[in-house]
């Protein structure tokens, strides 16, 4: 069987646009039902300011907790906007950090106050720090076929942004189809434009599914050769800045498509449903993945 790559950035990216702010203790729980069920890959937190986003507030005390019980077999990753969240994150113990940017002017305005210009002169001394400790760099960029504010995004700027987190140093790169808005037509110019410049080993697909159409958009880049897809449990996460745009991917219906479609994951279904009860417990709202609903009513 094929291995395919799922990032699980529920903890971190579903996390942090929940009203409901967790306990510690939640948060670990919920970690730790993620690696029981398999999960190899999860991003875990955000080193940011704690007025910003209170959501993410306890970084270093939930790291504390995660890391020395399971980094050893699980590859954590963490967001660091800044040189004063990375460094928190090396303190911490992370061996993997990620940093974020967008196709869009008006979008990296709205997100983080910033050019995109401005968010690469950011970062880089993240990089260059990076690369003096040893610790592995991923790059998210957000609004890779759409925005909310510019309408379509041509994907030769998509490709711009990419080659300059590649230049920089990122091992890999998250296309985030941020409003979840596209269609498969619209991911294969993508990836045809992103393939012709870059290994298609560092491309990871991040969908969100406002229309529907994640897992359709999944089994486009699944065919273009893409192995690496990101997702978060129950389908938790948004964009703040997006108006109506659903949560991630869900990880169940990921999972479930791509074990019907003979591939690998490595994680058990029937343990990461019961990973999206707790949650969904836990942030007391009902989860929208089709695959979490069959299941939990089945039984």
């Amino acid at each position: 069987m094929e291995k395919v790559k799922i990032t699980e950035v529920g903890p971190r990216d579903g996390l942090q646009n929940e009203k409901t702010i967790l306990s510690t203790q939640d948060k670990f729980e919920f970690i730790k039902r993620l690696v029981e069920s398999g999960a190899k890959h999860i991003e875990l937190t955000s080193f940011v300011r704690k007025d910003r986003i209170p959501q993410m507030a306890d970084a270093m005390e939930l790291s504390a907790l995660v890391l020395p019980l399971y980094a050893k077999d699980v590859q954590f990753s963490c967001l660091t906007p800044n040189t004063k969240g990375y460094e928190g994150a090396k303190l911490a113990g992370f061996n993997e950090v990620a940093v974020f940017t967008a196709t869009s002017e008006s979008f990296t305005k709205k997100n983080i106050n910033m050019t995109v210009k401005e968010s690469f002169e950011s970062f880089q001394p993240i990089f260059d720090l990076a690369k003096q400790d040893g610790i592995k760099v991923r790059g998210y960029i957000s609004t890779v076929v759409a925005c909310p504010y510019e309408g379509k995004i041509p994907p030769e700027k998509t490709l711009e942004v990419a080659e300059r987190l590649l230049d920089a140093g990122a091992y890999e790169i998250s296309l985030g189809e941020t409003i979840g808005v596209a269609v498969p037509n619209e991911i294969e110019s993508l990836l045809s434009v992103l393939l012709k410049k870059i290994p298609i080993s560092y491309l990871n697909c991040h969908f969100h599914d406002t229309y529907g159409m994640a897992i359709a958009n999944t089994k486009q880049a699944l065919s273009m050769g893409i192995r690496s897809f990101d997702s978060s449990a129950g389908g938790l996460g948004g964009c703040p800045y997006a108006k109506g745009a659903a949560g991630n991917v869900a990880t169940e219906d990921l999972v479930y498509f791509l074990s019907r479609e003979g591939y690998d994951t490595g994680i058990n279904l029937d343990s990461l449903i019961q990973v999206s009860q707790f949650m969904e417990s836990k942030l007391d709202r009902s989860f929208n993945s089709r695959t979490y609903i069959a299941k939990k009513n089945v039984g």
